[in-house]
């Protein structure tokens, strides 16, 4: 299938992948008919499917036969697999036989995008690289989604806390002499964002020319990305980036604060008209009128007096005070939250901002839970779930069929053990 002049997907999916815009418009989503194979596990390769997948491509998830390991996994990782594997079928296929292996190049071979997310020259035993697959299909584009690019690193084993300490991330969270990672798969899921949107831009291309590509995206180079703005901060001022906790601030208030009853709060005023109101909403005329404190640098120079005062004062105030008040006088502000409670946040729940699955593993198998979506619009929705997160290999029969094997093919193959 090829997305340029393709008008639906696979039969198996319904009918045209649509989403619900202003004035209950229905409209095709923008990846209607594109085939996404995955060859990946984990976090990054799987977002980079997700993010095809919610916006409407056929995605179908190659799994082991005993399935991606995410499934399984307990602790920080017991959210992966549902997180990041909604919207797409799962075929089970055991590479390590030649008649599995087969499938898998059939497979590759009937898609427009392919994904994956192995060590450097795994795909190549089976078959399965871009130099291969583009040999029979031009058209293809191929993600590759690696721990490094191709350099003096590529064969080191990666993950998110490697590339975060290596690459000075964890560095600026953690306190000084504390490196700390960062509290979600940053690198993972952003690596696998860049990979979606390098095959977007793969896609448009093909588009002009008829011709497919390879794209890569990588954890390190995604993670000193992120940093770039304190490499340039060096290169700006001569002085290097301080960690987060014992950076020298822009702004004199932007910080966190302890008040009422041990309840914490982040308050923030970070212009000089955002001073002055914050000063009069909450009764502070005297802050104000110090000439201590006039602009925004004077503040920032004097933040050793101006914090303890505003603590000191802020301490008798509760956090839903200071969070009315500040939000009457439109000043920026936040409540400090666990991710559990957002299941509860009202404008998450007025916005659709979650959506409910059916949970594919686990204890609660089989049970609903609510999944964030992506943070944006098309056309005035959100984009949703059509397919809940796949049990182990829910569409192999489907997708073998599809592929043209009969049921015959099918008892054959699984009494190889070659698909499940």
């Amino acid at each position: 299938m090829n997305p340029d002049d393709a008008t639906a997907p696979p039969e198996s999916l319904g009918g045209k992948a649509l989403c619900v815009g202003k004035g209950g418009v229905r409209a095709a989503l923008p990846l209607t008919g594109l085939r996404v194979v995955e060859f990946t596990h984990m976090v990054m390769g799987p977002t980079c499917g997700m993010v095809l997948a919610d916006m409407g491509a056929d995605v179908i998830k190659v799994e082991p036969i005993d399935g991606d390991r995410t499934r399984h996994l307990l602790g920080a990782g017991a959210g992966f697999f549902p997180m990041f594997n909604r919207n797409k079928r799962s075929i089970a296929i055991d590479l390590h036989t030649p008649e599995g292996a087969a499938v898998a190049r059939k497979l590759a071979q009937s898609a427009d995008v392919v994904l994956e997310n192995f060590k450097p020259d795994t795909m190549r035993k089976y078959g399965l690289d871009y130099a291969t697959l583009a040999q029979q299909n031009p058209r293809l584009i191929y993600v590759s989604h690696k721990g490094f690019l191709p350099g003096p690193y590529e064969h080191r084993t990666a993950l998110d806390e490697v590339v975060q300490m290596m690459g000075g991330l964890a560095y600026m969270t953690g306190r000084p002499g504390d490196p700390l990672r960062a509290g979600t798969s940053v690198n993972d899921i952003m690596g696998g964002m860049f990979g979606a949107i390098g095959a977007l831009g793969a896609l448009i291309q093909r588009g002009i020319t008829g011709r497919g590509q390879e794209v890569q995206s990588a954890l390190f180079e995604n993670n000193v990305f992120l940093v770039g703005q304190h490499m340039l901060q060096y290169a700006m001022t001569g002085q290097p980036a301080a960690p987060m906790p014992a950076r020298i601030s822009p702004w004199a208030v932007y910080d966190v604060f302890t008040v009422r009853d041990g309840a914490q709060i982040f308050l923030a005023a970070v212009s000089d008209a955002q001073w002055a109101t914050f000063c009069d909403a909450l009764g502070f005329a005297d802050l104000h009128a110090d000439a201590r404190y006039a602009t925004n640098n004077d503040r920032v120079r004097e933040r050793a007096s101006l914090l303890p005062a505003l603590r000191e004062r802020l301490a008798g105030h509760s956090a839903v005070e200071l969070a009315a008040t500040l939000e009457a006088h439109k000043l920026p502000f936040a409540p400090i939250r666990r991710p559990e409670e957002l299941f509860d946040d009202e404008h998450l729940l007025a916005t659709g901002g979650l959506a409910e699955i059916t949970l594919p593993d686990g204890a609660r198998a089989g049970q609903t839970a609510r999944a964030t979506l992506f943070p944006f619009t098309m056309e005035g929705a959100r984009l949703g779930v059509r397919l809940n997160p796949p049990t182990l290999g829910e569409h192999t029969d489907a997708t073998l069929a599809e592929l043209g094997y009969g049921t015959e093919d099918i008892v054959v193959l699984r009494r190889a053990r070659a698909v499940g």
